[in-house]
């Protein structure tokens, strides 16, 4: 039989580079697709476009903003989801001061500054070992380049505006990972532990020396917890 296809959503400012390590790994096998997140002004409209445009069943895994529309999805087609990766993401609403980081960086963009997002953001991407390695660096920016201001804005009010998924997490039966880097500061990874907890029969991964991109910044680690998600 074959294997489902795997669709992958990538994060906040983010291209599909998020996921090569993992397209490359993991397209020796299955189909990968990556979600097109770049359109829609809503967090529902991303997942109807993914819904639209996937297949009629599918493996799903989303970083971070991925993970909201991963979220989304399940709520609205579980029955398409054969299984569902979540990496550093959140079930819960932003706090007061994420919101804050979230409302200034949108003032940045929307004056003219975008420029300026990716150094205002760039030290809480990555684990601190991390902040100084250039190549990892050139590699986040040339994403946020690509994305641009105009995607850039829409994608962080949609943030902002989406609902809280804490209480539908006992709804998801399906085989369901949960990672998160030890080093995340966005999404610490007591909030991958409480969706877990939340989730029937989740596993949750935590890889060490690694922040928020984890699939840029232990690709191997990332590589190596989702294949055997996919084995289960």
């Amino acid at each position: 039989m074959a294997h489902e296809p795997l669709v992958l959503v990538p994060g906040l400012n983010c291209t599909e580079a998020l996921f090569a390590p993992q397209r490359k790994a993991i397209g020796r096998s299955r189909e990968v697709i990556i979600a097109d997140h770049r359109q829609d002004a809503t967090i529902a409209a991303v997942a109807e476009r993914l819904l639209a445009e996937a297949p009629p069943v599918f493996a799903l895994g989303g970083l971070s903003f991925g993970g909201y529309v991963a979220f989304e999805v399940m709520r609205r087609a579980p029955e398409r989801v054969t299984r569902l990766a979540l990496l550093d993401t959140r079930a819960s609403a932003d706090t007061e001061q994420d919101a804050e980081i979230r409302r200034m960086t949108l003032k940045f963009a929307e004056r003219g500054h975008f420029d300026e997002v990716h150094s205002l953001l760039w030290h809480r991407l990555v684990d601190v070992a991390r902040v100084h390695d250039a190549a990892l660096e050139a590699q986040v920016r040339a994403m946020h380049d690509a994305t641009g201001p105009e995607t850039f804005i829409r994608q962080q009010k949609a943030v902002l505006a989406r609902p809280d998924y804490q209480p539908g997490l006992g709804a998801i039966t399906c085989p369901t990972l949960v990672l998160v880097g030890e080093g995340d500061v966005i999404t610490p990874p007591f909030m991958s532990e409480d969706m877990a907890d939340a989730i029937p029969g989740a596993r949750l991964v935590r890889i060490p020396d690694c922040g928020h991109l984890s699939t840029l910044e232990r690709p191997e680690a990332v590589n190596a917890a989702l294949a055997d998600w996919l084995a289960w």
